[in-house]
């Protein structure tokens, strides 16, 4: 089948589109077949040389997380420095936060699935810290792998975790602040954009981390997850 329109930017938003072949989302495959896909398409990026400038400041490639077989995918936009270490996503100040969110829902890191869209950390020549954004050209390269993860993975729900995840998932750049919390699609795919969770420590607001909640509650719903009082009510008194 066609892949589904891209929807529209909001008004007076500049675009810059990232490159991407049309495809089909295939259909679900045998458990089986899957892992061995799945263990495949692990070996063969973990072998990437294609950024050679990435590939000299690595110390690991990060892959991905958690379930294949997982009904919610959560996609960031590349590793950091404690990423990069670990070899695993989001295990960082973030990653921590993202883990609290995902054990609100009622969830564990092992039955949802985790990745970016960049594979290694972004390299910061001349600094010993901090981290920076992938560019295009970088997100274009990885991109494919990204794709192949959800391709075979075929979660219900996608979650962007901020704007360069939701303009590496939909090729196009969208204010985060006015798209959040509305749902979009991502080749058939319900896509949910919301904050990052280190915006969320940057900003240390109440008001923002209630955002991301009420997204989340959003997500819940569409995978028809039980909600009680308590989450329904969260950070309602805070």
């Amino acid at each position: 089948m066609p892949q589904p329109p891209l929807p529209k930017a909001a008004p007076g938003v500049a675009t810059s589109p990232i490159p991407r072949p049309v495809q089909a989302a295939p259909a679900r495959v045998a458990h089986a077949d899957k892992a061995a896909a799945y263990a495949e398409l692990r070996r063969e990026v973990l072998a990437c040389v294609k950024c050679p400038h990435l590939v000299a400041a690595r110390k690991s490639v990060v892959f991905g997380v958690g379930d294949i077989e997982a009904q919610l995918m959560f996609v960031g936009e590349a590793p950091g420095a404690d990423e990069d270490l670990a070899g695993e996503p989001f295990v960082g100040k973030a990653g921590q936060l993202l883990t609290r969110i995902i054990e609100t829902m009622g969830l564990t890191r092992s039955t949802v699935y985790i990745a970016n869209v960049l594979k290694c950390r972004p390299d910061t020549p001349g600094r010993t810290a901090g981290n920076r954004p992938p560019t295009e050209a970088e997100m274009a390269t990885c991109l494919p792998y990204l794709e192949r993860q959800i391709d075979l993975i075929k979660p219900r729900v996608l979650v962007a975790l901020g704007a360069v995840a939701l303009k590496g998932l939909l090729g196009r750049a969208m204010p985060i602040t006015k798209i959040r919390g509305h749902w979009m699609e991502y080749r058939g795919i319900p896509l949910m954009p919301t904050f990052h969770p280190a915006y969320l420590l940057r900003t240390n607001t109440p008001g923002d981390k209630r955002r991301v909640w009420e997204d989340m509650l959003q997500v819940m719903e569409k995978l028809q997850l039980p909600i009680t009082p308590r989450q329904r009510s969260y950070f309602l008194s805070r």
